[in-house]
């Protein structure tokens, strides 16, 4: 059923709407009116928007665009749980057999819906995701490589957009090499700050990690599905001085750049500030990925946009 196989070129974002106060793992979730104000902020700048679930999230962004008659493009991810313990896992992931079991029924059941919004929406869905970060070494949510080309081939047999997986690069080397067969494109992420890198080769960093997957398929689309730099850090992970608003507005730039130049669809990591993400400290990094704060304030890389 699968009858296109590449995402054309066009600005990218990812893109979740939880604010102060709001969870998804608590069920509480961002309302209409406060997607629909997100949504008009970032419509005169982006095409694509990336979203991670299918959940309630997901379907009030579709409401939205559809009922404010909004321009925007989604790639919509599936999101899939722990078919495997981890032991690699920094902060821990060791389940029961029934815990395995019951997250694989968990994922079928979100691949499903996976191939429900792209059937039900094919004008606003351009492209699917079968799950995020799932096969890296660190992952709290390992899928064995065969079963995620078995999600693969379900979903490409089912839906009409194409068909991706995305994960840090590292995997699409050697590992991911049976799912990248039956993708129809890559979707890689790149982080040189969480890899102690400084802006000074930020860029290039981003492009040799680009390139050794796009070396290994050539013929290939890859898509950079999250690149970014956040702009506070507690020094877990990523070092405080490596961590602010004008680091940000420097990689910002120069990826954009680069991106446009080379016309390489890049979903920036990410739209908004998410305070629930990661511990309490409030300069835990994964809190401060957003080219906008929590408040919807552009921080230094809109302001001073080329």
């Amino acid at each position: 059923m699968n009858s296109n196989t590449t995402l054309p070129f066009a600005s990218a974002i990812c893109y979740s709407g939880y604010r102060d106060g709001q969870n998804p793992r608590e069920g509480i979730y961002p309302t209409y009116q406060q997607v629909k104000e997100d949504l008009l902020i970032l419509q005169n700048d982006w095409c694509y928007l990336r979203l991670y679930d299918c959940g309630p999230h997901a379907q009030i962004v579709i409401d939205v665009i559809q009922q404010e008659n909004l321009p925007f493009k989604l790639m919509l991810g599936a999101d899939i749980g722990a078919e495997q313990s981890n032991p690699n896992c920094p902060w821990g992931s060791v389940f029961s057999e029934d815990e395995l079991a019951n997250n694989q029924a968990a994922n079928e059941a979100q691949i499903d819906k996976l191939i429900m919004f792209a059937n039900d929406y094919p004008d606003i869905i351009a492209a699917v995701s079968i799950g995020n970060e799932a096969s890296v070494d660190w992952t709290d949510h390992l899928v064995p490589v065969e079963r995620l080309v078995y999600y693969a081939q379900k979903v490409k047999s089912q839906v009409k957009q194409p068909v991706t997986f995305c994960e840090n690069y590292v995997p699409w080397c050697q590992k991911l090499q049976p799912l990248a067969d039956v993708l129809d494109f890559i979707s890689i992420h790149t982080y040189p700050a969480w890899e102690y890198q400084t802006i000074e080769n930020a860029l290039a960093y981003t492009i040799e990690n680009y390139q050794s997957v796009a070396n290994q398929y050539p013929g290939k689309q890859i898509v950079i599905t999250e690149a970014g730099w956040t702009t506070s850090s507690n020094g877990r992970g990523i070092d405080v001085w490596n961590a602010s608003p004008e680091l940000q507005s420097i990689y910002y730039q120069q990826l954009l750049q680069w991106s446009k130049d080379n016309q390489i669809t890049t979903f920036i990591f990410e739209a908004f500030d998410e305070p629930w993400k990661g511990s309490d400290d409030v300069n835990e990094p994964e809190k401060h990925w957003g080219i906008y704060d929590v408040k919807r304030q552009p921080k230094l890389a809109l302001r001073e946009k080329s």
